[in-house]
């Protein structure tokens, strides 16, 4: 046998399979935050059907994933995010289990029927999919390492230990596991999930989780200014190429208006504002913290002996849902001990209801929220009363934008 034969078709140095190695990733990457994240799952995108079929292909061959499965598990996430029916959450099953087994655990909700039966509707339910994809799962794969063993000989084996770790290492372990224990948070959202880093560039801008999970629907997962999403990058490419038709992305937040000179308290509130209001629900609640919640807590840490630090105020920013029983009741008591706190407290639950689906038809949200405007600029707290005049004129300032 020569030495040659060894190597496959493509000899190449060191670097060369390194290289071919980590575009190879990245496509599977790409192939999952594009096509089955963006696109199937969320319908945030549509991309060419060209493009589709290669994923789907790809997919199958590197992972023996199925499209209607990923979808699935992945809607039932979002549905219970960090609660008990979570299909991967280390909230409910610890860190190290998802971190080391999470593919495997993807693994056992992919196989129940009644999951992907209700979760898994509208994806690919074509021939290819049922003669080929769902019926010879392990096909791809083997067909993967045949390819690989040609193409590199020996060095392809290596390139092949890579490309298989790839998906349950980055996807099933670093993004379900990490994104909701470590990073960092935009928007306090009813779940754990955070923002691994600012730069969504290895994971196709899935680190992006904590901004993915307060706008799911956005086929943009980069929010702030600093922060840069890969997979957006690329989507812009491709849209430009007439390769992909974007169909949502995250509302821009609320601009900052000052408080208007004369208005009378929340008579200019309409159906368009509560709509404005609700569509950029996250972006109004991280306003209402860092107007609102914050300033008033360093004035009453100004006038306070007792300590009011940074646990303070993730007491009182953090959604409620994500609070363990002993911070419940440091709250209570921290609200008990200070008026101000308190009263800026429960403006926020009660701003918050006009987004919980228990108020009803469109009078009573338009009624809600007017009291509530209403009521908050007569509150004697001068950021709450500024922040009320601030969404009465919401609407106006929208059109304007």
């Amino acid at each position: 046998m020569s030495l040659d034969m060894l190597y496959g078709v493509f000899s190449m140095p060191a670097w060369g399979y390194a290289l071919t190695s980590f575009v190879m990733v990245q496509v599977t990457m790409l192939a999952v935050t594009l096509y089955l994240h963006r696109d199937a799952a969320h319908r945030a995108v549509d991309l060419h059907p060209a493009l589709r079929h290669f994923f789907r292909l790809w997919i199958w061959m590197t992972s023996g994933m199925i499209t209607g499965e990923w979808v699935a598990v992945h809607r039932k996430h979002h549905a219970f995010s960090d609660q008990p029916d979570d299909p991967h959450s280390p909230v409910q099953q610890g860190l190290k289990k998802i971190l080391l087994e999470g593919a495997e655990v993807y693994r056992v909700a992919a196989r129940d029927p009644a999951t992907v039966e209700k979760y898994g509707r509208g994806t690919p339910d074509d021939w290819l999919e049922r003669h080929v994809y769902r019926a010879h799962r392990d096909l791809g794969i083997a067909l993967f390492v045949i390819m690989e063993l040609v193409l590199f000989g020996v060095p392809g084996i290596i390139m092949l230990a890579v490309q298989l770790a790839a998906m349950p290492v980055m996807a099933a372990g670093v993004i379900n596991g990490l994104g909701h224990a470590v990073g960092y948070r935009n928007f306090e959202c009813d779940n754990a999930a955070r923002n691994l880093v600012p730069w969504g560039l290895l994971s196709g801008g899935e680190e992006l989780h904590n901004n993915h999970h307060a706008f799911p629907s956005s086929a943009r997962f980069s929010i702030r200014a600093w922060e840069f999403d890969i997979g957006w990058a690329w989507l812009r490419v491709l849209s430009a190429l007439g390769l992909a038709r974007i169909k949502k992305v995250a509302p821009a937040p609320l601009p900052a208006l000052a408080r208007p000179a004369a208005a009378p308290a929340g008579n200019g509130v309409d159906l368009e504002t509560v709509s404005t209001i609700i569509a950029t629900r996250m972006h109004v609640l991280r306003a209402y913290a860092r107007l609102v919640t914050l300033p008033v807590l360093k004035a009453e840490a100004a006038r306070s002996s007792s300590a009011l630090g940074r646990y303070v105020a993730q007491l009182l920013v953090r959604h409620p849902d994500l609070l363990d029983p002993s911070a419940k009741v440091r709250l209570q008591g921290l609200l008990a001990e200070h008026a101000a706190l308190r009263t800026v407290h429960d403006f926020r639950d009660r701003l918050a209801t006009l987004w919980s689906g228990s108020i009803g038809n469109n009078e009573r949200l338009i009624a809600h929220l007017r009291v509530w405007i209403q009521e908050a600029e007569r509150s004697g707290i001068v950021a709450l009363e500024d922040f009320a005049a601030r969404l009465a004129v919401v609407r106006a300032q929208n059109a304007r934008t």
